[in-house]
């Protein structure tokens, strides 16, 4: 019998998911960020378009979370972005990354990933 500690981790039948390396983890360039504009995207109802301070730069990043938070409850706040994503079209506009996000598997309740405490922008995740 191995040990659960010690035996390599797998995907579960829960979960499609299957398992990456360390590496693969860590090609992910995870910043925090402040939402310093956020609005209602023009051309779809779930999504929200917002500016994201990076600390050296800003960026747009338009998220999925319109049914859950409105945008002006984002101005402010401290996030978790995925800076190193590739940029994607998303019903005419540009997102220059991606919030990081938990829900449960209905997608009923949506949470935006926050640090628990004030930290600059730009600030890595690790």
């Amino acid at each position: 019998m191995s040990d659960p500690v010690s035996a390599p981790a797998a995907a579960t039948a829960e979960s499609a998911t299957p398992t990456i390396t360390f590496d693969d983890f860590a090609k992910l360039d995870l910043r925090v960020g402040r939402v310093i504009e956020a609005k209602e995207h023009p051309n779809a109802d779930k999504l929200l378009v917002l500016k994201v301070d990076l600390g050296r730069e800003q960026r747009q990043i338009v998220a999925g979370i319109r049914g859950h938070y409105q945008a002006a409850d984002l101005v402010g706040r401290q996030i978790v972005v995925v800076a190193n994503l590739a940029p994607r079209k998303m019903r005419g506009e540009e997102s220059q990354g991606m919030l990081l996000a938990a829900s449960n598997d209905d997608k009923a309740k949506v949470i935006v990933i926050s640090p628990s405490a004030e930290i600059e922008c730009g600030a890595r995740v690790s």
